[in-house]
């Protein structure tokens, strides 16, 4: 576990060591530097926990802030964003010097590697939620990928980014042209998920979902047909995300209840109950941490890389916030025009276009952070977001397995149904 703690904790991450400059500064300079602390990292850190928190546990209560159920943002949407962009920011300053490669890249490896199985853990159905508190899985339909499992990835694609594209006699010209290569890979995985998602011709397909008695087969399973047979949709029902899902996953292996379930057109129930009139795609898994859109996603933590190259490279606060700031506008604008000219925002295709403005809100959120915590000292404001950025792992944890859930359920009023827990589903969510 204390492997993966600097994937979402700040320990050697949040202190900023800047010998090469500090050497010209003076040694007053260099003192103060070493002991300072880079509270906004944990401050961000600590902040993408709290929106995960708040749109897990009041989504329900309040659609506004609960993810898009297709085309479009919401607050929840920005959430896997945030956690991509601080994990890349966190990889420029672990890497930033490499003795050797290769042992660093083991490193990495096996740092993602225990974070994409802990993701595995707690997403991949063991905990069931506070209407079964039962324990376990079908191995044949436990869920392979989620929040933990993405950012493991764009964790281990950041990591060896920095380790092997990093040309590091370049690096006395400056920052970008050390990271030519970075920007390079960004192009390629773009080009990659473009080509792929507009690219692939998607036919029609079946899949089967276990029903009541009355409407089952002879297999126990209800069996639905999607009509397809086309190339470049970026609808629910037809487009290649799902399509390399359903292939390379398998469908027992994708999230069962996609929040694409919400739109008009499934008339689900407020129980979750999606009716037999629904069109076919709507009772289909999908998952929106799936394997193309994990290549739009990992440029995002390559990104969050290049803001962590100006915190390493650069000591001056305002030089700092107008790279942060040109780069968050750039993002902004170009992520704005895809969209008007007809690529949509949506998270769970990761679109380019959700990148960009995905991205530039995380920088701008940064800057905003970083001006109020490390610049003005303003830490009182966010001491809470602080301790929470320290300990984000483990509330993760806590909040993905429904401990905490459990722990509150654990305390009723004459019978077990007579809990807070309950009485919220039933009044807010369930009315």
């Amino acid at each position: 576990m204390a492997d993966i703690e600097p994937l979402l904790q700040n320990t050697s991450t949040s202190e900023i060591q800047t010998a090469d400059h500090e050497e010209q500064a003076g040694e007053s300079t260099s003192t103060k530097s070493k002991t300072a602390r880079l509270a906004s990292l944990d401050v961000f850190r600590g902040l993408c926990v709290f929106l995960m928190m708040l749109v897990d546990y009041a989504g329900s209560i309040f659609p506004i802030i609960a993810h898009v159920p297709w085309n479009g943002v919401h607050l929840a949407d920005f959430v896997m964003p945030f956690f991509l962009f601080v994990a890349g920011v966190s990889v420029a300053i672990v890497y930033k010097k490499v003795s050797n490669r290769v042992d660093a890249t083991w490193k990495a490896v096996l740092r993602a590697l225990e974070l994409f199985l802990l993701g595995v853990f707690l997403q991949g159905g063991y905990f069931h939620g506070i209407n079964s508190l039962a324990y376990g899985v079908d191995i044949e339909r436990i869920r392979l990928l989620g929040i933990l499992q993405r950012i493991a990835i764009g964790y281990v694609v950041a990591a060896l980014c920095e380790i092997w594209l990093s040309c590091q006699r370049w690096r006395q010209d400056g920052f970008p042209g050390s990271y030519t290569l970075h920007w390079c890979a960004v192009l390629s995985l773009c080009a990659i998920y473009l080509g792929l998602l507009y690219g692939l011709y998607v036919p029609d397909w079946q899949f089967g979902v276990v029903q009541s008695p009355s409407l089952v087969t002879a297999n126990n399973s209800h069996v639905y047909t999607v009509k397809c047979s086309v190339r470049g949709d970026l609808g629910p029902a037809c487009n290649s995300a799902g399509m390399i899902d359903r292939n390379v996953l398998g469908i027992d292996h994708l999230y069962a209840k996609p929040v694409y379930r919400n739109l008009k057109e499934c008339n689900i129930s407020s129980h979750g109950q999606v009716p037999q009139t629904a069109p076919s795609w709507c009772h289909a898994p999908f998952d929106p941490e799936g394997i193309l859109s994990s290549l739009t996603a990992a440029v995002s933590c390559i990104i969050g890389l290049q803001y962590g190259h100006i915190l390493v490279q650069l000591q001056d606060h305002k030089e700092r916030l107008f790279k942060w700031s040109i780069f968050s506008f750039a993002f902004l604008g170009l992520g704005l025009f895809l969209a008007f000219m007809g690529i949509p925002l949506n998270k769970s295709l990761y679109t380019i276009s959700y990148l960009l403005v995905t991205s530039a809100c995380s920088g701008i959120t940064f800057c905003i952070l970083y001006t109020l915590v490390d610049v003005y000292g303003w830490r009182w404001l966010t001491c809470v977001l602080e301790w929470m950025g320290k300990h984000s792992l483990s509330i993760f944890i806590l909040v993905s397995s429904n401990i905490i859930v459990i722990t509150v359920q654990g305390f009723y009023l004459k019978s077990p149904e007579n809990n807070i827990v309950h009485w919220i589903v039933s009044v807010f969510v369930h009315k």
